[in-house]
């Protein structure tokens, strides 16, 4: 059996998993009903779409996420990832996650995650269980830390960190921060143990209207160790300093 098969058959029995779990707990508190407001919420966001400009691959990046649900249980979808240009190829993941809040601004998450890779050598891909939290922290950051163990038992961890300052009404200077570890080592997906990389980025927006603000700004990424090698070894450079521009709308 092929990885392709595993991820789907694990996909399955964690999907059934987390239908069982929200079945469970999707009833909301009798408080929030009494309020008199919608039981049934939705949202999607496009925090990153955008184009890099890096003088070699000029990747086309996006950042997604969506949710449905109430104040206290919600279903989130996430995926993330970026698509060369210069050449064929692809990379990136998915999430399917159930949300509960477990104190004001903050919700504990589980789930599933997906990764794909995709070259002209061929197609990639594996599952991960996903343990993490959302919320927000003092001085309005935003910060979600997960925990992803794979279907061939490899741990690692993310943390992120955004944060916005409001220049004006309508300019806002968005920051953010990103690191990635790992327990194990896997080669054929980039990954090394230890310390992956951190990613630090600025991009400036305006806000045309509320649901929709073009952007530009820079980005850098660099890796360490293990996956620095990986990087090196297979012709690509462990340091990645990009301009982007790019859209960012929700509805």
């Amino acid at each position: 059996m092929n990885i392709l098969h595993r991820v789907a058959r694990l996909f399955s029995r964690l999907f059934a998993l987390l239908l069982v779990t929200v079945t469970t707990l999707s009833a909301e508190p009798a408080r929030a009903q009494m309020m008199g407001g919608p039981s049934i919420y939705g949202m999607l966001l496009a925090e990153e779409l955008e184009c890099g400009f890096n003088g070699g691959t000029n990747p086309v990046t996006w950042d997604v996420t969506s949710w449905v649900g109430g104040d206290w249980n919600r279903i989130w979808f996430k995926s993330e990832g970026e698509m060369p240009t210069a050449e064929l190829g692809v990379e990136g993941e998915a999430q399917v996650l159930y949300s509960r809040l477990i104190a004001p601004f903050w919700e504990l998450q589980v789930g599933v995650r997906g990764d794909l890779v995709a070259e002209s050598g061929g197609t990639l891909g594996r599952g991960h269980l996903v343990v993490g939290l959302e919320g927000l922290a003092p001085y309005w950051f935003e910060i979600e830390p997960a925990l992803f163990v794979s279907h061939e038992g490899e741990v690692s961890a993310r943390l992120r960190a955004t944060h916005d300052l409001f220049v004006s009404q309508r300019l806002i200077a968005q920051s953010s921060f990103e690191a990635n570890v790992a327990d194990q080592s896997v080669p054929e997906f980039g990954v090394g143990a230890g310390f992956n990389d951190i990613e630090l980025g600025l991009r400036l927006r305006y806000e045309v209207a509320r649901e929709f603000a073009p952007y530009l700004g820079v980005s850098w990424k660099q890796t360490f160790a293990q996956t620095a090698r990986l990087r090196r070894d297979a012709g690509q450079a462990s340091s990645d300093l990009r301009g982007v521009l790019g859209i960012r709308f929700w509805f």
